[in-house]
């Protein structure tokens, strides 16, 4: 296993782990976090992870580059203490086609599929979420099947659904607010992924998975209407 340390600027440091995209890059990224949180090393002041790295944010006035350096490869190097968190797996309804997924005909089209087997394909698996990030409450999934890849939109969208579901090459992911957008949009959920005036903002987290449920029309204007008071499902992995 290798690893490699680079500053970004003179705010953060970046530690890199395989260049490869796979749920065990994932794994070693979340224990280091762990790993990292509890040093509790002073002068660090935020760790963003991505596919297949994590960013530390520091105060260079309070630690230097090279003692940050040195004790991100103590971190790395040390032995795991504890065990990563049990995964929870969110089932989100999901809408297909219509006018929430206007690029559902072009996916099925390309791939010579029809649209009920681009659902099968792209709902009922458990995809990983491997990171936050573009804009608050974004999920990064991974575990698409490769059967589904498509291009961009060569001209993107002003504007997508809150909830819309789309993919994007080989991945997919959810926009938790409207937002301009060059992905293929599949479908939507009513489940609201983002919202700045609760205690708890974020509904879903890096490290966990979600799995799309199937639901049609009626059902999510009904789920969309109950807002918070809508019970989503979860279920521990494994």
């Amino acid at each position: 296993m290798t690893y490699e340390i680079i500053p970004l600027g003179d705010l953060a440091v970046r530690i890199s782990f395989e260049d490869s995209i796979k749920e065990e890059t994932n794994a070693r990224i979340r224990q280091f976090i762990l790993k990292l949180e509890k040093e509790k090393v002073p002068g660090v002041i935020e760790l963003v992870p991505a596919y297949t790295s994590v960013t530390v944010y520091y105060e260079p006035e309070r630690i230097t580059y090279a003692n940050i350096k040195r004790k991100l490869e103590e971190v790395y190097l040390s032995p795991a203490e504890s065990q990563l968190p049990v995964p929870i797996v969110y089932e989100i309804p999901a809408f297909y086609g219509g006018d929430m997924g206007p690029d559902l005909a072009y996916v099925a089209k390309y791939h010579g599929l029809s649209e009920q087997d681009v659902i099968n394909l792209h709902a009922n698996r458990e995809y990983l979420i491997y990171m936050m990030g573009f804009m608050p409450g974004f999920p990064y999934l991974g575990g698409m099947p490769k059967k589904l890849a498509v291009p961009r939109l060569e001209q993107p969208r002003f504007s997508v659904f809150p909830g819309s579901i789309g993919i994007g090459g080989s991945q997919t992911g959810i926009y938790p607010s409207d937002a301009p957008s060059g992905w293929r949009i599949l479908g939507a959920t009513p489940i609201r992924l983002y919202d700045p005036e609760e205690h708890e903002p974020f509904l879903l987290s890096a490290g966990n998975y979600i799995k799309f449920v199937p639901i049609n029309q009626e059902e999510f204007f009904t789920i969309k209407e109950m807002g918070n008071s809508y019970q989503l499902k979860t279920y521990t992995k494994g």
